[in-house]
């Protein structure tokens, strides 16, 4: 199957902010059977304007949400602010080389949140600060966007398709053991 690349992309004119899924990641089990390693997440990135409807991708800056961080977003009401912090080297020796801190703040008349990304990297001497207004239209389609891929993200999909598998095996005359039996009682 090819691979296919999706995202969602927010204009404004101070900035840009492209919404990217990344899948996640399962490891091979001696038994056959695979083991999610690595949850899926959001990467946002953001990218300043450098003049009408012209955006700096170069100097893009990105910011990875978890899981858990993406339902904090998604739990954010009108008047309602949330803010994360990442440091990409935290318990090893560039600790504290590179900050990352998302803030969502809402407007003043509960319409949206403003999304500021401050990034300080010391290692390639930025100081970058981002921030892009988000309507509350535009917050609702990230959201439903988010509500319908966080399934996804735990690896659900995966042990959905495994069940329907397993399914198949079962009508064809397959006998269940052990926990699976005591399922069907």
């Amino acid at each position: 199957m090819a691979k296919v690349f999706v995202g969602h992309s927010i204009y404004k004119g101070k900035a840009a902010l492209t919404v990217e899924p990344r899948a996640p990641e399962f490891t091979p089990l001696d038994s056959g059977a695979y083991k999610l390693s690595r949850e899926g997440c959001i990467f946002l990135q953001f990218a300043p304007a450098v003049g009408t409807r012209q955006y700096d991708w170069n100097r893009k800056q990105v910011f990875s949400l978890s899981v858990s961080e993406i339902g904090t977003l998604m739990n954010l009401g009108a008047k309602d602010s949330c803010e994360f912090f990442h440091d990409p080297f935290k318990g090893k020796s560039d600790e504290g080389k590179i900050r990352k801190i998302l803030k969502a703040e809402p407007f003043p008349d509960g319409g949206g949140h403003f999304f500021n990304l401050s990034v300080q990297n010391r290692l390639q001497n930025v100081d970058e600060n981002i921030y892009i207004p988000i309507t509350r239209a535009e917050f609702t389609v990230l959201n439903s966007a988010f509500n319908f891929v966080i399934p996804y993200f735990l690896g659900w999909h995966a042990f959905v398709d495994s069940m329907k598998c397993e399914d198949s095996m079962r009508s064809n005359g397959v006998v269940r053991s052990g926990a699976e039996s005591e399922w069907g009682r």
